[in-house]
């Protein structure tokens, strides 16, 4: 089962991109990890200058091989992607390889929020999951400042704008369980727009997904020192 999702909004009501910080601060966690037995994982990011709930989480009793990682920072040139053979720069990027077998169920939770009252587009997507089996690979993206502000050359310029992805949420999984796996995410513009996606599955599946939020902010159109004067 193949379900694809996008989303973008009119540039008449795109949400300014937030400016990046002379100073930046960065997050990266990595773990790579096989056994048997209990476990608990878990990551969470609030991070007010970029507009960023995060949350991950996941714990269980079983067989695990799980190699993940996490890298979170306020300059989005500090985390270049790629996609399809396009490169991209981002706020935040996770992505993780997981395979589970075991008598108890494995839970797990996923959260990740461009925050509205912090500047973001108020877009959330919610992932989890309660699996006596599972084989999965996915990937979490966030993308919400400008990362122009510090360069004036004009082909470096280019470059950035080319590989900006403000603002973004996403999230991508390849998918094969036993057990309950559901999705929710939600965007509101205040009295203009209201969006929401839902998919549950309890059974035995395979699913591809990508679901993604974007919106470009318009350029601003620059004037002379006589527009709309006759000079």
């Amino acid at each position: 089962m193949l379900l694809i999702i996008l989303f973008a909004l009119e540039p008449i009501q795109a949400t300014p991109a937030l400016s990046e910080p002379l100073q930046d601060g960065d997050f990266c966690n990595r773990l790579k990890v096989t056994g048997t037995g209990t476990f608990e994982v878990g990551v969470s990011v609030k991070d007010r200058t970029i507009a960023l709930e995060y949350s991950n989480f996941m714990y269980g009793d079983g067989d695990l091989e799980m190699d993940t990682g996490t890298v979170e920072a306020q300059r989005a040139t500090s985390i270049p992607a790629e996609d399809n053979g396009s490169s991209m720069l981002l706020n935040l990027w996770e992505g993780s390889r997981i395979t589970y077998r075991g008598e108890t169920p494995m839970i797990g939770m996923k959260y990740i929020h461009s925050k509205a009252f912090w500047g973001g587009i108020g877009a959330e997507i919610t992932e989890s999951y309660s699996v006596t089996e599972m084989d999965r690979e996915d990937a979490s993206t966030f993308a919400s400042t400008d990362p122009t502000a510090y360069t004036t050359d004009p082909k470096k310029l280019e470059e950035l704008l080319k590989a900006s992805q403000v603002h973004m949420v996403g999230i991508s999984t390849r998918n094969s369980f036993n057990g309950t796996w559901q999705t929710d995410a939600h965007m509101h513009k205040m009295f203009s727009k209201d969006i929401k996606a839902h998919e549950m599955f309890n059974g035995t599946f395979e699913v591809e997904k990508t679901i993604t939020f974007r919106e470009s902010p318009a350029a601003e159109e620059k004037h002379t020192g006589c527009y709309g004067i006759d000079c």
